[in-house]
């Protein structure tokens, strides 16, 4: 079925919807966090790259990526639709983490990126995310260094 609007004014549409988060994930990663009994965390801070979850005083940034948006290794499968901008779009959201994370590391703090699908319920107890939350507990607690990725 072809679109009711011109591209024009569907793209003023699309670009008028406001996100809601990755709430789903974001909650998912709170009670963790709490049973983890990891507090001093914030969310919605101004800070370079607006990561999801900062602990200021121990200057870590935490983002939770996406899997779609960011481009997971593991579940990403490309559009069938209008490759070209996809394939674009997800250049330019890798391209943005990069700088986001040289940018923020340049300025003294530690980041960690979690994928989405890390967050979801059968991977919660594997390995590979423990080690990601004892590394924030690590930082949080001694202000240590995460492994770089």
């Amino acid at each position: 079925m072809s679109d009711v609007f011109t591209p024009i004014k569907r793209s003023q549409v699309m670009a008028r919807i406001r996100s809601r988060q990755n709430a789903s994930t974001e909650l998912t990663l709170i009670s963790i966090l709490r049973v983890a009994r990891l507090h001093g965390w914030r969310r919605n801070q101004l800070i370079f790259g607006r990561p999801d979850f900062v602990f200021r005083k121990q200057r870590l940034a935490i983002f939770v990526d996406g899997c779609f948006w960011h481009g997971c290794p593991k579940c990403y499968q490309a559009p069938r639709q209008n490759r070209e901008f996809w394939e674009a779009k997800l250049i330019a959201n890798r391209k943005r983490d990069r700088v986001v994370n040289g940018h923020l590391r340049a300025s003294g703090w530690k980041v960690i990126r979690v994928w989405e699908h890390d967050l979801r319920r059968k991977n919660v107890g594997k390995r590979a995310f423990a080690k990601k939350i004892e590394e924030i507990a690590l930082i949080v607690a001694d202000g240590q260094k995460p492994a770089n990725e």
